[in-house]
This record gives C-alpha cells, sequence and structure tokens, in this order.
C-alpha cells in the first residue's frame, strides 16, 4: 500500500459513513438523531452538505496531522506509516498531495 491507497481508504470510509448516516434502516444513534430533527425537502440538502463538509474537514486533517503538515491537538510533529509487515506506507509530506485529491 502507498500513500495514495491509504487516503483513498479513508475517502472510502466517508462515503460509507454517509451512506449509513443517510439511511434510515441503520440502527445506528447518529441516523436516530437525524431522523428526530424532521428536516423538510429544503433542509434536507443543506442539512448533507453540511455533514459532507465536516466530514471532509475531519477527514482532511486528520490525513495532514498524521502527515505532520498540520496539528494534532496542539502538537504538530511529523509519522511514519507503516503496515502490519513493517512496510513504509507513508512518510512526511506523502498524505498531504494526497488527501487534498480525495477531499
Amino acid at each position: 500500500m502507498n500513500a495514495n491507497e491509504f487516503v483513498k481508504l479513508w475517502r472510502k470510509q466517508k462515503d460509507s459513513f454517509i451512506e449509513a448516516y443517510s439511511n434510515p434502516e441503520e440502527e445506528l444513534l447518529v441516523v436516530s438523531l437525524i431522523e428526530k430533527l424532521n428536516l423538510d425537502d429544503e433542509q434536507s440538502p443543506i442539512f448533507w452538505e453540511t455533514i459532507e463538509a465536516i466530514l471532509n474537514d475531519t477527514f482532511y486533517t486528520l490525513l495532514l496531522g498524521l502527515d505532520g503538515s498540520a496539528s494534532i491537538g496542539d502538537h504538530q510533529e511529523t509519522y511514519k506509516i507503516h503496515d502490519e509487515s513493517g512496510n513504509l506506507i507513508s512518510e512526511c509530506g506523502d498524505l498531504e498531495g494526497e488527501a487534498g485529491e480525495y477531499f
């Protein structure tokens, strides 16, 4: 796996959250809270656009934090990401460009 594939998997995870949260059949706390909002046809698209933007910002910031190009909390440093076998997935700077493409 490389930085591109790593970031792509995080994008896929974000998309799966959106899919699950927007499915009234899912038995998730988030789904029940959204249903309680009782959004009308005008509010619903704005709500989902907001959720999409929040998750994009969250995942992007998380990836940049791991990359060393943003702080995590109030601490900033670079990290190297390895898979279970010890293969290097990402060094400092590898995730930032990829995250910009996907988020």
